[in-house]
């Protein structure tokens, strides 16, 4: 079973942020802090309390030094040191620290035009965010390892001061970390800071979610109160639902150069391999040609073999398919008796009632065969033995 994390900004997104939301899904903050306590970094604790921003309670999370940091600054070779020492860090969370940061490093080298190696974290070089990035890729293990989504994070607006001086929102690196993938320049503040881009654009897939079944839902709270939105990150955990083998499906394709005898033959081959239903529909495409929409209605376990089957003998390049409801009539058969023979009728029912009634023609044509009447009186016959009006 897949698990799934889909993580909305509301109002950004920050290291201590996705811990925190982390935490309130359920984590314990000890789990949190063992994992970490291999990293060689000055004394450092996790603060978690409660807090509320516009009404919306979640966890607040401060990472608390015990002492002045020694070295702010530091080199990314400094910091890759560190995680890979980390005997208390699982393998996979030192990748995905690893790559985090190289991440921001890379996106630090483009802005100020250095190499990689050149480059000296400042505010990221310090403990607090070398304890968020760590405990992100923490997180992640403690939940199971979930495939992460996101919604496109809010940038925010004005200027802040860094250790460079002055520097527009969303600063440099942040805007070069987050190229490539949807955004919303929305918002007054820093709301999305280069750590919590960086989480985002190498932990997670940003865009619309899978659909997924929500089990539980942690809120992140930040530190600033923001007027115009809550100053949250929402964190929805759940599992995959298995749409290939759920629900019903329509699969269809457009056919501009196929023979009548090969469109024939599709809807035969589609009805053979278990398609619930299948139909063909006059088109007019591109450049004013006729053509036909073939389409059939199948089981989601089907839905791989009917597309795979319209690729392999249609002369489509390609194959739609999406999710449909539909509400059916309870079926069942009965044998009636006409003047010429027994005949099965096939009934539709709801809550009891026969709403809908027909005869089967294969049975209505031999036995008119047979009798040498036509087969129209034979299905008239059929309905009247039913009690229905022919």
């Amino acid at each position: 079973m897949r698990r799934i994390l889909y993580l909305e900004p509301v109002g950004g997104i920050a290291g201590d942020m996705f811990l925190a939301a982390g935490i309130d899904l359920g984590l314990e903050p000890a789990a949190i802090e063992a994992a970490l306590r291999g990293l060689s970094v000055p004394g450092w604790k996790l603060a978690v309390s409660r807090a509320v921003r516009h009404a919306i309670s979640g966890t607040h999370l401060d990472v608390v030094l015990d002492a002045r940091e020694a070295h702010p600054h530091r080199a990314y070779a400094d910091i890759r040191r560190l995680i890979e020492s980390a005997s208390t860090l699982p393998s996979r969370a030192k990748e995905r620290a690893l790559a985090v940061f190289r991440a921001i490093g890379e996106a630090e080298a483009k802005v100020h035009g250095v190499s990689i190696d050149d480059i000296h974290f400042h505010e990221v070089g310090a403990v607090d965010s070398i304890v968020d990035i760590c405990g992100a890729a923490v997180v992640l293990e403690l939940l199971g390892d979930p495939e992460v989504h996101a919604a496109p994070p809010p940038l925010g607006s004005g200027s802040i001061r860094v250790a460079h001086g002055m520097m527009p929102i969303p600063v440099p690196a942040t805007l070069e970390l987050l190229r490539d993938v949807p955004v919303r320049f929305e918002g007054v503040g820093e709301l999305t800071t280069p750590t919590g881009a960086a989480l985002l654009k190498v932990l997670a897939k940003i865009g619309h979610p899978p659909d997924f079944i929500v089990e539980k839902v942690g809120y992140g709270v930040g530190t600033k109160d923001f007027r115009d939105r809550p100053n949250v990150l929402r964190a929805s955990l759940g599992r995959l639902e298995d749409s290939r083998t759920e629900g019903l499906w329509v699969v269809e394709a457009n056919l501009d150069d196929a023979t009548p005898q090969l469109v024939g033959h599709l809807v035969e081959r589609l009805l053979a391999v278990g398609a619930l239903d299948a139909w063909v529909a006059p088109v007019v495409m591109k450049k004013s040609r006729p053509g036909h929409l073939l389409s059939a209605l199948v089981e989601g376990g089907l839905r791989d073999t009917t597309v795979d089957l319209l690729l392999r003998e249609s002369t489509s390049l390609g194959v739609r398919y999406h999710r449909v409801e539909r509400q059916a009539l309870a079926r069942d058969w009965v044998e009636v008796e006409t003047p010429w023979g027994p005949v099965r009728v096939k009934r539709g029912l709801r809550d009891g009632a026969v709403l809908n009634a027909h005869p089967e023609f294969e049975d209505c044509r031999r036995v008119a065969e047979a009798a040498g009447v036509p087969v129209k009186q034979v299905v008239a016959a059929a309905l009247v033995a039913l009690g229905l009006p022919s």
